[in-house]
């Protein structure tokens, strides 16, 4: 069966997800990444070296987003190469339907799941986006979701383009931790739209809703998450709130409110949206191909037919959003790791001060 053709039952979704699903509970439990070694100089890790690796992401995904946001905003992609898989997978899993004859030119397979097999040839689980590829053997070696953004941070340091923005500034990591995990537990629509009872969906439902409730009100007061500043806490918020607005208010029923009735978040996901980095990498029409027309996706909300949504309307995303008032640093949305005296004086002749 292609997987543009019409069906009839959830047995897909039932399939694609047969390794987390929870029959006591009805919810979707957590991914156990496999490949779980971490970058370092240390035995059994991964060695830090240019051009070794390769980021596979899906524009879709907002994991796999935090990832290829986040080597961008760090000028890793001059060191880390990208490949691109398709955002409709098929029953087998993500394909890289977009490289010429469907085959990524460094990696040589149309299917990513066969860079799993090489990185375990007993591997019987879900290849998942984020996933980093040694080059030299074709093999995945690392897909630990959540965490990849912070190792392109800590572990790649040395990597970083000159001025690269400190994401994670030494001084605020335990509040970045603390609300990153929030975000990552709470702001949570997949709670509700994996969920097979009506209990785990109500569980969801409510928990989503109060997390949104909570950082509209700390917003209220800063430009971002911990600050003046864009940190890493703020692009897993970023990425979640922006697929909030395009599709799981409907295809979730996360519809309590939409995005744009809480005003502050609104006009901080437009704000963080205007960022270079942000924009060029937010694929708006793909994110919303991904979960309105995927075939594991369709069969779980019942769009037999594989329709497409009209909207929403993303004029709104570019226009002022007025922010800046509530940072000391009207000018700058990053803190930067380097600043050397040349780059200091522009900054501050920026902010009309003086040396």
């Amino acid at each position: 069966m292609s997987y543009l053709e019409p069906f009839q039952s959830v047995a897909l979704f039932e399939n694609t997800f047969r390794h987390q699903l929870n029959k006591k509970t009805g919810k979707i439990d957590e991914r156990k990444f496999v490949f779980d070694k971490h970058f370092g100089d240390g035995e059994g890790q991964l060695p830090v070296v240019p051009d070794r690796y390769r980021l596979i992401w899906m524009p879709g995904c907002p994991h796999s987003n935090k990832a290829m946001i986040t080597l961008r905003l760090l000028g890793l992609d001059r060191v880390i190469s990208v490949g691109e898989c398709g955002v409709l997978r098929d029953p087998r899993g993500w394909i890289f339907s977009e490289d010429l004859g469907g085959v990524n030119p460094v990696l040589k397979i149309h299917y990513l799941d066969d860079a799993y097999l090489k990185g375990d040839p007993d591997f019987v689980g879900r290849s998942t986006v984020p996933a980093i590829a040694d080059v030299t053997t074709g093999a995945i070696v690392q897909n630990e979701a959540w965490d990849i953004p912070k190792y392109f941070v800590v572990d790649w340091k040395k990597y970083h383009k000159e001025n690269a923005p400190d994401l994670y500034p030494e001084k605020l990591r335990t509040e970045i931790d603390e609300l990153s995990a929030f975000i990552n537990k709470h702001i949570n629509a997949y709670a509700c739209g994996f969920a097979r009872s009506q209990e785990a969906f109500d569980e969801g439902y409510v928990s989503y809703f109060e997390a949104l409730e909570t950082l509209e009100e700390r917003l209220s007061t800063r430009r971002f998450l911990n600050g003046d500043y864009i940190t890493l806490s703020d692009i897993h918020l970023y990425v979640a709130l922006i697929r909030f607005h395009i599709n799981y208010h409907l295809v979730f029923g996360v519809n309590k409110k939409r995005l744009e009735d809480y005003s502050n978040l609104w006009n901080y996901t437009r704000d963080i949206y205007q960022t270079e980095g942000f924009y060029d990498y937010t694929k708006l029409e793909l994110i919303k191909r991904h979960y309105q027309q995927s075939p594991h996706m369709r069969a779980k909300l019942g769009n037999v037919y594989g329709l497409l949504g009209a909207g929403p309307d993303n004029r709104q995303l570019l226009s002022p959003t007025g922010r800046e008032k509530l940072s000391a640093d009207l000018e700058n949305k990053f803190t930067y790791e380097k600043e050397d005296r040349q780059y200091m004086h522009i900054k501050m002749k920026q902010m009309k001060l003086h040396i």
